[in-house]
């Protein structure tokens, strides 16, 4: 989709298979050619500054628009995501849900307008012994967005996902690469979008959906000096492969990726005392959740000592019950298959549950346990598992946990069961953990991402490429904006945001006093 028209059909175009039968899913869907990638993006380019410039409230009506399109295709899209991902139909109506509630979120922030951060220093001549200049400032577009859609979120992190609701609610055109898994889902948005642009009349140019089963035209994407920013989900090799290429161009750009995360909980000695059979009835729901197909899926708990009786034995139990269940892709079920053999073959890591034969792409549950000795020498112990599968560590006392703590890499989450006695015994456990993850969760679990102001998707690398930054909620906004500063202009020609009389009765901090 290249604006308002269709791209050429070509040849080597590859089906959507569906991952439960390994039936071709028509109709197949060629690979964009370089020519349509550069028409792509010249009419991003055209688009910018008119879309830019977009009133919030024009912005607010598109992105209210997009989600009433994507609701008006029923039962299609539900039919057809469930067809190419195996996840059930109540789970493709939820993450409906929340992809046409976080576009009306970020519209009702534009709408608001204050997130422009507007500051005020008003001149003053007789200052001495320079005078001082009138300087103002906000937060502006960056220019076109390259997004990337996520294999395990056909909705919510795809076409209509957060990373192009941020940048569309910022102000920049946006030009998103489908993924091959699902591709006939990716169409039917892509085509509620497109509706949306008519209705609103918008510059054709404010999106455009490309499809390439292989690296191309991604590749193509990042080098290009059109784009100005980057948003992806998936797998480490591929966001460091594209941060590899914005940081080689002539000019650099941010790319914001969502990679890799193990997401450790932390079982406290008190709560594992209190309640162990309750926390590993929660831990199994959390790590089986849509077959561990979640970025925040718990890969690693702690606990002290030797493993408590009512939590070990509940735990293995549910997971050995587990039935085997349909991943995403081949390819995904092969990578863990993969996964939980290599960890099966580390010395000190014992399988307490092995998964299940399973045919085809179906995977079943696997749990493995070892000491911190073992896990803190390494071997690639830490690395993620996608997939149904978690790791027990056992230690000798705080310091051992401090260690994990303080060596391991950044993830999104990591969560805490103690009481509150357990929770001022490890207040230096929390500390450590703030400076490695970017969502603490304390007795709860972490898979299941509210959609609101304050949640933070983010961490330190390799769980994104830049820790500052969040893929959920309306401080996602943020990525896809830079501030400008405006020095010396009269009223007239200053952005309404920046004005004295402020008509769009924004916040503003005005000689350093909010008002």
């Amino acid at each position: 989709m290249i604006g308002s028209n269709r791209g050429a059909a070509g040849g080597g175009g590859a089906a959507a298979l569906n991952p439960a039968t390994g039936e071709a899913l028509a109709p197949s869907f060629s690979e964009a050619s370089a020519a349509e990638v550069d028409q792509a993006l010249g009419l991003a380019s055209e688009a910018a500054i008119l879309y830019g410039k977009l009133s919030g409230r024009s912005k607010a009506l598109f992105l209210r628009a997009i989600a009433t399109e994507i609701e008006a295709l029923g039962d299609s899209l539900v039919e057809r995501a469930t067809a190419e991902t195996a996840l059930p139909a109540a789970r493709i109506q939820g993450e409906r849900g929340r992809t046409c509630g976080q576009l009306r979120m970020f519209a009702d922030l534009v709408e608001d307008g204050s997130w422009v951060d507007a500051r005020i220093d008003h001149a003053d001549p007789e200052r001495q012994p320079v005078p001082k200049p009138d300087t103002r400032s906000m937060l502006r577009p960056v220019g076109p967005v390259a997004v990337f859609c996520a294999s395990n979120f056909p909705l919510a992190f795809s076409v209509a996902g957060g990373d192009t609701a941020s940048a569309l609610a910022a102000g920049n055109p946006v030009v998103v690469k489908a993924h091959s898994a699902h591709p006939g889902t990716a169409e039917l948005v892509g085509n509620a979008i497109r509706a949306a642009v008519e209705k609103c009349g918008l510059p054709e140019g404010v999106f455009s959906l490309l499809f390439g089963g292989g690296r191309t035209v991604g590749a193509t994407l990042v080098k290009d000096a059109r784009v100005k920013a980057v948003g992806f989900t998936g797998s480490r090799a591929g966001g460091r492969a594209l941060m590899d290429l914005a940081a080689a161009r002539e000019e650099p750009i941010p790319v914001y990726a969502e990679m890799s995360s193990i997401n450790p909980v932390f079982v406290l000695p008190g709560a594992m005392r209190e309640r162990g059979a309750e926390i590993a009835t929660g831990l199994h729901g959390s790590v089986t959740l849509g077959v561990g197909q979640f970025c925040t899926n718990p890969g690693l708990v702690m606990v002290g000592g030797e493993l408590d009786a009512s939590f070990s034995e509940t735990f293995e139990n549910l997971m050995r019950e587990t039935a085997a269940a349909t991943m995403l892709t081949s390819g995904i079920c092969d990578a863990y298959r993969e996964g939980v053999g290599r960890l099966a073959a580390i010395d000190g890591v014992e399988a307490l549950v092995s998964p299940a034969d399973a045919a085809g792409s179906a995977a079943g549950a696997a749990v493995f346990k070892t000491d911190a000795k073992t896990f803190l020498a390494g071997q690639g112990i830490d690395d993620e598992v996608f997939g149904p599968a978690t790791l027990l560590v056992t230690d000798d006392g705080r310091e051992q946990l401090l260690e994990i703590a303080r060596t391991m890499e950044g993830q999104l989450t990591a969560t805490l069961h103690g009481n509150e006695e357990d929770l001022r015994e490890y207040a230096d456990l929390i500390q450590v953990l703030e400076t490695r993850v970017g969502r603490l969760v304390v007795n709860s679990f972490p898979t299941g991402v509210e959609v609101n102001h304050s949640i933070v998707h983010g961490g330190p690398y390799p769980a994104t490429s830049d820790g500052r930054s969040t893929s959920v909620g309306t401080q996602a906004i943020y990525r896809f904006a830079r501030p400008v500063c405006y020095q010396g202009f009269p009223q007239g020609a200053l952005p309404d945001e920046l004005t004295d009389a402020n008509p769009l009765g924004i916040k503003q901090l005005v000689d350093g006093v909010s008002k």
